[in-house]
């Protein structure tokens, strides 16, 4: 059958409330009266069950979809605000359904008639409906569901006013013109001084990363640094307690020992005991190289200021670039000159759809804002006349938006019989309109990644199991294998050019590659800080944060704590993450097991690409992430790849 069409979006700012508005509603509404089907009495087969209870899935999705992209990217504060509501009442919903005793009897009923025999895709659902219902309290007295209820619709306000204090605290420093130098030359002209001869740097991405990169000035550096790490505080510091608080109480409640071990129950991991495990795990195998890392960027510092007995995140960018550009000839801001942000966009798409198999074309349609940009997109071996589904890219950054860089969905995309709807997603990120920095196309690749993966899953028959549906410590491992891209010689080549039209040389990607080793274990053990930082406040409730991230920094990162900030309060992933940031890591290792199958000579070599996009990306959540890994490899994942390329990356890159 011929697939609907695609979501219309208003045409006009003034549309979006009500659009909004009944996106929710009426995605509520046509729930509700699904559910009331399930639950009415009548006797109905397995089969029939699951088709009704994976239409309310695909009904929540869509209007919880639309509320959470509205309220993280629309520019006005007044639809942002609706969004948010939109959200909890969605939010708010689904506990109530997974709290339903009757619509879990029902579901229950369903699975026991399926039994051994059950048709997987179905059985599978039924499975993981349960086990969600369990997990919100149906099992237990109306007192506790009460207040289970509470606490969830209390978590998601709390999530909120978190997200909505990073997003809008957007702070500056101001300084006369002469410390910018060092700035390359459109940095520096991009920032005029104003009436008072004074100019300003913001805490947002292209206006923070270039100047802590660059800026000669480290006291302006440090004052930047400073302001970046105290955004959001002391305003998130009560809601992250309550945050905390909320969680653990809420864990508690259903018989578990804390929220990490409730939150990790669905998870690859299995426990908390087994994130606290890893972490400490990574930690080791990065701690010595780490060390080699800080202790050559210290001797750096100490040319210039002989004094230190340490260095911190104020120094440690532009040191490390400083290392970069002497030791191993790489000067970032020579490297921008062949990433103007037009042809890079142009070529992530041309790479990706050499890749996967893909054709992207511009589409005039409605969006959110002028910049969005929108297309179609095809797979390109097949004669299809019809759109496999639409990505939207909204990649500058301004006020009121998201601050970091994700993808977000608007529609799943669902196989029907009678018509499927197409999957639909949006990325949001901050990048400058002009040149970019590698680590901003690094970024964008990344990012991609999980929007290829989206769209490419979003064909599947059951809507739980659309897109990227996978575990959540396995949902990372895509995106960052596709980041080896964006250091390929060949592919670079393909896209990379300068204001003359010359290709990125190889021999200048070679040394880029060098400097990427130098450091990277520094990098897994600021990650690790990260991960610790998000699993021990939840599961110790530390009555200090600020005393306790900078212990735990001292515990796993090599780089000091900066004094009087408050790193926490903007620290996003202790929202949507809660205590499983170690989940970057985690997928980065099982990246690392993916992109040994490749061919490190060539990258686009179609074969094993179209292995990888059939077998691990289009199949969603239909299957365990570690089975559909193993498909792909012939064996099970490993910690090989990852710790042989950790270990040799930091022993080839010391620098003399």
């Amino acid at each position: 059958m011929p697939a609907q069409p695609f979501l219309a979006l208003p045409r006009d700012a003034a549309g979006w409330p009500d659009f909004v508005r009944r996106r929710v509603d009426d995605g509520l509404g046509r729930a509700r009266a699904l559910v009331a089907t399930v639950t009415d009495g009548e006797t109905r087969g397995a089969d029939q069950v699951i088709a009704l209870v994976n239409e309310v899935d695909d009904e929540l999705a869509g209007a919880g979809a639309i509320a959470s992209l509205a309220a993280q990217a629309h520019p006005d504060r007044e639809v942002r605000t609706l969004a948010e509501e939109g959200e909890l009442q969605v939010r708010s919903y689904v506990n109530e359904l997974n709290q339903d005793r009757a619509f879990f009897d029902v579901l229950a009923r369903a699975a026991d008639e399926l039994g051994e025999f059950a048709d997987e895709g179905g059985a599978r659902l039924l499975r993981l409906k349960l086990r969600d219902a369990r997990r919100a309290g149906v099992d237990r007295d109306e007192a506790t569901r009460e207040r289970l209820r509470e606490l969830v619709e209390r978590e998601v306000a709390l999530g909120q006013e978190f997200a909505r204090a990073i997003r809008e605290d957007v702070r500056s420093i101001r300084i006369t013109p002469d410390r910018l130098a060092g700035l390359p030359e459109d940095y520096v002209a991009a920032h005029p001084a104003d009436e008072e001869g004074l100019v300003t740097v913001t805490t947002d991405y292209p206006d923070s990363i270039p100047f802590l990169k660059f800026a000669l000035d480290a006291g302006s550096r440090r004052a930047l640094t400073r302001a970046f790490l105290n955004r959001a505080w002391p305003a998130n510091e009560a809601t992250l307690r309550e945050l905390l608080s909320v969680r653990a109480e809420r864990a508690n409640l259903l018989g578990y020992d804390g929220w990490p071990d409730f939150d990790a129950e669905v998870k690859m991991v299995g426990s908390g005991a087994a994130i606290a495990a890893f972490i400490d795990r990574i930690e080791k195998l990065a701690r010595p190289g780490g060390e080699r890392d800080r202790d050559a960027l210290l001797e750096r510092l100490r040319r210039d200021r002989p004094e230190a007995v340490g260095i911190d995140r104020a120094d440690a960018s532009f040191y490390l670039e400083s290392l970069r550009r002497e030791v191993y000839d790489v000067d970032a801001q020579d490297v921008r000159r062949y990433f103007p942000f037009v042809a890079v966009r142009a070529g992530l798409l041309a790479v990706t759809g050499r890749l996967f198999g893909l054709r992207y074309e511009p589409v005039d349609a409605p969006t959110w804002h002028e910049d969005v940009a929108v297309y179609d997109v095809y797979f390109a071996e097949r004669d299809d006349r019809e759109p496999i589904g639409r990505i939207y890219l909204d990649l500058f950054p301004r006020e009121g938006k998201f601050k970091h860089a994700a993808q977000f969905e608007l529609v799943l995309g669902l196989r029907r019989e009678d018509g499927s709807t197409r999957p639909e997603g949006a990325l949001l990120c901050n990048f400058s309109d002009g040149l970019m920095e590698h680590s901003d196309v690094k970024t964008l690749f990344h990012e991609f990644g999980h929007l290829v993966h989206h769209v490419v899953a979003g064909r599947q028959p059951f809507a739980r199991f659309s897109g990227v549906a996978t575990e959540w410590d396995f949902v990372e491992a895509p995106s960052q294998m596709l980041e080896e891209w964006a250091w390929d010689a060949d592919v670079l080549a393909t896209f990379a050019r300068n204001g003359a039209g010359e290709a990125i040389p190889a021999e200048l990607v070679g040394r880029m590659r060098a400097a990427r080793d130098f450091a990277e274990a520094s990098a897994s053990c600021t990650q690790m800080f990260y991960a610790a930082t998000s699993y021990y406040l939840h599961a110790t409730l530390p009555a200090e944060l600020a005393e306790a991230v900078d212990d735990l920094q001292r515990r796993y990162d090599v780089f000091d704590p900066v004094a009087d900030t408050h790193f926490y309060a903007s620290f996003g992933h202790l929202d949507g993450y809660s205590s499983a940031y170690y989940t970057y890591m985690w997928s980065q290792v099982i990246a690392k097991d993916l992109f040994s199958a490749f061919d490190p000579d060539d990258l686009f070599e179609p074969t094993v690409a179209r292995r990888y996009r059939d077998i691990v990306l289009a199949a969603g959540g239909s299957r365990d992430a570690a089975d559909l890994v193993e498909e792909f490899l012939g064996r099970p994942y490993s910690f090989d790849a990852f710790g042989q390329w950790l270990e040799a990356a930091s022993h080839r890159s010391q620098p003399a």
